[in-house]
């Protein structure tokens, strides 16, 4: 068995029920199955695609995202999405460390092309590259088998990149397994069921887009809405128009929406819940929809717990402001000391996760795989501590890591590519809170003695390395930085300086 089968059943039993809505096209699930099967004929068929095979994709989200996802499940391949807000050299990397054998893309993104490493074929969505097929020309052209009979749930499915502590991003292999248990957690929380309709707004290259609700959805044959991309429009219009029963929204998104205009008359009464998480999330953000009578349901994860490992349920308790919940249905969570002990309740520590939902290796990256796990838990960085009942309160997250608009951002990825210039000395990347985006990066530049170098040159050395998001709001030039006596900098100290010399 492997994943796909989940589709497959869901289009045995009920083949003419609406798997995928998108842009008033509907996709059924028999449709569904059978797009699935023309997807892996094609790629097995035509570019030997198989067992352990990595296929890329560039793409807001649409229909043919999830139906590559199952197609490689099918063949025991591994989806490698790649985030559509990263610059160019970005994803050149990423797409030459996973060695992708297909990259699957929209036009819009295709400048990704002139420095496409030579193994990787192109396909396009809405296109014909030069040196490659469209996607119906591709699904034409397959023929043979559609399978692969070595294929079972410990196969790996994806490789999604994060930001890395060291300045690269690294891939998080995630297996079939860990997505079918992923989905079991997810309708445990949300009540789901065939029943439900889900609205995805949020980008399925995060694992909270994809996984939160999506995939889970459609394993349980229930209904996807998919938006291409989020609007704080197109969301509420979805909202009153198609009665969406649930959805997940970052908290940049839930500003957004709760400040658009329609949102004090919106009829909402569709939905029985919106789920959220990616950062700590602001109780008076969440106030704003239980004052209009729907339930906020929290969920505390990370890429390498596919997300979801501690939550709160519906039909649960609610009432603990703060709280990201309870450890999950299938797995186990626990606040642990510098050695590794379990901390008791009430004292503040680091999270560790384990559980069949957890990734099974960084992609090619042994020592940071050791690093991460240890006897089995993951540890996650995060600063929790839990009451005497269990639920834990998340207090700080990652390192230094900065959430912007629900991005990761790394400083570390920063302050390289700043090095990289010639006339900086050193640098050091923090977060600054802001209104809409819930932080934006600040860099503060030692430069070269004697040189003329500004902000703004700064700032466009690092739009040609890096995603617009991650381009520091400010960049302050000083003499000098706080540092160890080791000579690291010292990022909480730099958040104690003054930004506005």
């Amino acid at each position: 068995m492997d994943l796909c089968s989940l589709i497959e059943r869901n289009a045995a039993f009920t083949p003419d029920k609406p798997a995928i809505r998108f842009e008033g096209a509907t996709l059924s699930y028999a449709d569904f199955s059978d797009r699935i099967a023309k997807m892996a004929r094609a790629l097995k068929s035509e570019f030997g695609v198989g067992r352990g095979d990595r296929v890329a994709i560039l793409s807001l989200n649409r229909p043919d995202y999830l139906v590559l996802l199952y197609a490689c499940a099918r063949l025991g391949a591994i989806l490698v999405p790649l985030n559509w807000r990263l610059a160019v050299a970005e994803q050149v990397f990423i797409l030459t460390d996973a060695a992708a054998k297909v990259l699957v893309l929209e036009q819009a993104f295709a400048s990704v092309l002139v420095e496409l490493p030579p193994e990787t074929v192109p396909v396009g969505l809405d296109f014909a590259p030069a040196n490659g097929p469209d996607i119906e020309e591709l699904l034409a052209r397959g023929h043979g088998d559609d399978r692969n009979p070595h294929i079972d749930l410990s196969c790996p499915l994806l490789i999604v990149y994060t930001s890395g502590t060291t300045g690269r991003p690294k891939g998080a292999v995630l297996r079939q397994e860990a997505l079918l248990w992923n989905g079991v957690m997810s309708q445990h929380m949300h009540g789901l069921s065939s029943d439900d309709h889900v609205l995805t707004v949020l980008p399925l290259f995060h694992v909270g887009g994809l996984n939160i609700q999506t995939t889970p959805a459609l394993h349980h044959g229930a209904t996807v809405t998919l938006h291409a991309r989020f609007t704080p429009d197109s969301t509420l219009a979805a909202i009153v128009n198609e009665r969406p029963t649930l959805t997940v929204l970052v908290p940049a998104t839930i500003q957004a929406v709760t400040e658009h205009p329609g949102w004090a008359t919106a009829d909402l009464s569709s939905l029985k819940a919106v789920s959220t998480g990616s950062s700590i999330v602001p109780p008076a953000l969440i106030d704003r929809i239980t004052a209009r009578g729907v339930p906020v349901l929290q969920v505390y994860g990370s890429t390498e717990t596919c997300p979801i490992a501690v939550y709160t349920r519906l039909g649960g308790d609610l009432s603990r402001t703060g709280s990201t919940g309870l450890p999950g249905l299938c797995c186990q969570a626990k606040i642990i000391d510098r050695d590794g002990d379990e901390l008791p309740a009430g004292k503040a520590g680091e999270i560790a996760v384990r559980g069949p939902n957890l990734f099974f290796e960084y992609w090619g990256n042994a020592k940071a795989t050791q690093q991460a796990i240890h006897d089995g838990w993951y540890r996650t960085g995060d600063i929790a501590q839990r009451d005497a009942d269990g639920y834990f309160f998340v207090l700080e997250r990652k390192n230094n890591m900065i959430i912007s608009g629900g991005e990761n951002v790394y400083p570390a990825e920063i302050e390289r590519v700043l090095g990289e210039h010639p006339d900086v000395v050193e640098c050091g990347v923090i977060g600054r809170p802001d209104p809409r985006w819930d932080e934006v990066p600040v860099a503060f530049v030692v430069k070269r003695t004697g040189c003329a170098l500004d902000a703004e040159t700064l700032r466009a050395h690092l739009q040609a390395q890096l995603a617009r998001f991650k381009v520091p709001r400010d960049i302050i030039f000083v003499d000098d930085l706080p540092r160890t006596a080791l000579g690291k900098v010292q990022h909480h100290l730099l958040r104690q300086m003054p930004d506005d010399r």
